[in-house]
Parts: C-alpha cells; sequence; structure tokens
C-alpha cells in the first residue's frame, strides 16, 4: 500500500507518534511478534496429535476411542462438536468427521464413539486395526451443533439415531457436571435394544437427574419391552413433553431420521427455525434423493479429468471427494456433508449432481465450485483442484 494513502486512516497520526515514543524510550514489541498467532492456534489449532489412551466397546456394533493429546493440551470445545480424524487404509487416504462424545468440561481427553459400517473403510480401520498407544492426526473442535443459551431455549428435545447420540451425551454429561440450568428431553431411535448406545450410562443419569428425561424408541424391540416402539413420532413426543412450545428440537441422526422426523415435528406446530439439525452426508444410495436423473444409473461410470493431472473413472453414485481419494488424491476436507466447504473442486466442463440443500456459496455457483464430499458426477468432468 503507498505510504500517501496509509497517512489518509482515521487516527494515523496518533499511530505514527506512539510509534516514535516506543522508539524513543526503548520499549521494543518485537519480542512479541506472533504470540496472538500462537494463542489462537492454541485454542483453534489446524491439526492436533492425539494418542489412544483407551478402546471402550459400547455394544456389538460400536467402540470409543478415548484420546488424549501428545503435548499435555486439548482445545476447548462445545458440547457437540466434531473433530475430523485423518488416516491411511487400504492406500487411501481420508477423514471422517466424529462427535466428541465426553463433555467439554472434561480437559484430560477426547471421546468418539464409532459405529460399524457394512463395507465401511474407516470405521473397520479405528476398531479392528487401531491400538491403544497408536497415534491420530485429527483437526481441531468445529461445527456449529450446539446449544447456545443466547438464542435457544432452555428446554431442549433431543432426538438422536444410531451413532447421532454422541454430541447429546456430551451435551448431557455437561449439563449434569456443571449444574446447568437446562432441561432434556432424549428420544433415541434405534433398531434393536441391544444397539442403544450408552443405554445403562442414560438410564443411570435420568434416574438421578429429575431435568434429564430418557426415551428410547426401538424398532424391533423385545416382546417383554414396556417403552416406546417404532419410530420417534409427533405423537409420542407431544405424550411425553406436552406443550412444545418454548422448547428448541435438535436432531442428529441419518438422513432418514431428518425425512420423517422434520415433518413430525413442524406439524405440532413447531416453526423451522425451532429445529436445529446436524449436517450429515446424504443417505445411500444417492438416486434416491429428490433430483436425481432418471437416465442415470449410480454404477454408471464417467471419465474426471484433473487439469494438467490425472485422468481416471468414478461412479456417478459415489461422491467425487471419495473417487479421487481412492485415486491418491488428497482434498482438504472437514464435515464430509456439505457444510464447511472445505473440500471445493472447480468444475471446468460437465455435470454433478447435489442433494437438494447443499449450502453453496453464491460466488461458488457463480464462478463453478462445488462441495466435493456432496457432488456425483453426472457425465464427464474436467475439474481443477
Amino acid at each position: 500500500m503507498k505510504e500517501g494513502l496509509i497517512q489518509q486512516f482515521e487516527g494515523y497520526g496518533e499511530v505514527a507518534r506512539d510509534i516514535e515514543v516506543c522508539r524513543k524510550y526503548g520499549i521494543d514489541y518485537t519480542l512479541e511478534k506472533g504470540s496472538v498467532e500462537k494463542f489462537i492456534n492454541r485454542l483453534h489449532p489446524g491439526r492436533m496429535t492425539l494418542r489412544v489412551a483407551d478402546i471402550i466397546e459400547e455394544t456389538p456394533l460400536d467402540g470409543t476411542l478415548r484420546l488424549v493429546p501428545e503435548d499435555g493440551y486439548l482445545p476447548p470445545f462445545q458440547a457437540g462438536q466434531y473433530i475430523t480424524v485423518s488416516l491411511e487404509t487400504g492406500n487411501i487416504r481420508t477423514s471422517r468427521p466424529y462427535s466428541i462424545a465426553s463433555p467439554p468440561n472434561q480437559t484430560g481427553y477426547y471421546d468418539i464413539t464409532v459405529r460399524r459400517v457394512k463395507d465401511g473403510l474407516v470405521s473397520h480401520h479405528l476398531l479392528d486395526g487401531v491400538k491403544r498407544g497408536d497415534v491420530l492426526i485429527c483437526s481441531g473442535p468445529a461445527g456449529n451443533f450446539y446449544h447456545n443459551p443466547l438464542i435457544h431455549d432452555r428446554s431442549m428435545v433431543c432426538i438422536a439415531g444410531g451413532s447421532g447420540i454422541t454430541p447429546f451425551m456430551s451435551m448431557i454429561q455437561e449439563i449434569v457436571d456443571c449444574g446447568l440450568d437446562r432441561e432434556v428431553f432424549l428420544f433415541y431411535g434405534s433398531r434393536t435394544l441391544e444397539e442403544v448406545i450408552f443405554f445403562s450410562r442414560l438410564e443411570a443419569i435420568a434416574g438421578r437427574f429429575p431435568n434429564i428425561h430418557f426415551h428410547p424408541v426401538i424398532e424391533a424391540p423385545p416382546e417383554e419391552y414396556e417403552g416406546l416402539k417404532g419410530l420417534v413420532e409427533g405423537r409420542f413426543i407431544r405424550d411425553v413433553v406436552g406443550d412444545p412450545a418454548g422448547k428448541t428440537f435438535f436432531i442428529c441422526g441419518p438422513q432418514g431420521m431428518y425425512d420423517f422426523c422434520v415433518p413430525e415435528i413442524e406439524n405440532l406446530g413447531i416453526p423451522r427455525k425451532k429445529i436445529r439439525t446436524e449436517a450429515y452426508a446424504p443417505a445411500a444410495p444417492v438416486s434416491n434423493q429428490p433430483g436425481w436423473p432418471e437416465n442415470i444409473s449410480p454404477d454408471d461410470r464417467f471419465e474426471i479429468r484433473i487439469k494438467d493431472g490425472k485422468v481416471f473413472s468414478a461412479r456417478a453414485g459415489e461422491p467425487l471427494l471419495m473417487s479421487l481419494e481412492k485415486e491418491g488424491i488428497f482434498v482438504p476436507s472437514e464435515c464430509r456433508s456439505g457444510q464447511c466447504s472445505r473440500c471445493r473442486v472447480k468444475i471446468i466442463s460437465g455435470k454433478v449432481f447435489q442433494p437438494t440443500g447443499t449450502p453453496v456459496r453464491r460466488s461458488d455457483r457463480r464462478y463453478g465450485y462445488v462441495h466435493s464430499c456432496v457432488s456425483y458426477p453426472l457425465e464427464d468432468l474436467e475439474i481443477l483442484i
């Protein structure tokens, strides 16, 4: 910037005089250079090196990895946020986000709970391949799925499905540990009773604290089961909660749960702004999503050409990000659900499918950028990474 232009800034004269005084009296702040950046990086690190201190079996499908810092320090987070675990498995470099299940007042470790996914590359690796003492590279805490007391009601109605219970476990544990003035009605949808993660812990907490209400909703319950059965319907919520007004709703689970539960909640008279949903990747197969072209099969293959680089074939029904990773091409990513925009790539030519509601910036749409984690090739592509 030109010197003359700088001098036109408001307050330039005062700053210039302060600089001269400091020089005259020997006050030198050059030793502090970089201290602000170090402080910010300590609170919001780009990456962390964490060691697996313990592996806890939760259910036949789920295990919790207890992660401790190699340098003795963990950055703070808000209950409901996640970290992204980066790893190499099967010659593929990839990453997956996992909500932190431990509460933020626990500063010695992060717990992440992993559910085994059928044919899941990463879940099998973390549950079968990782041992105590192994080191994982992770992102700092991120995400917007948390309770904000300035915006949200003190009474929360939380709806979880599968491993979507993990952010709520963190929230509930913080509430009871810290004596927060907050009430939680937790509905946990699960296929069977045996697949309910943290069942004993949640029952024990609900039995001791009158502001925590735990209601499993089981699709295939045992004959003697007397709790809620089927899916998390609006009538269950009304029967348990009573008047839903004055409550904020939080939902975390597979896409099918959102598709079912959001209309059920809205039918109770709850406005959409009172319903918070955690980001999740589209339910497979993506061809079931509204707007998918009828003439394209998920198994159709198209040529992907990276500008001035590699050419390979990719399935229409597989996210572009995953196809790139399988080819050994690493693209930074965090949420893998179309929210954070870290995995953006530019479409030079060709067409991709993006599920309805993918939050692409207006400027990205204008210049051809897409979130590769939720973009599916519909024809041959040329892309710029």
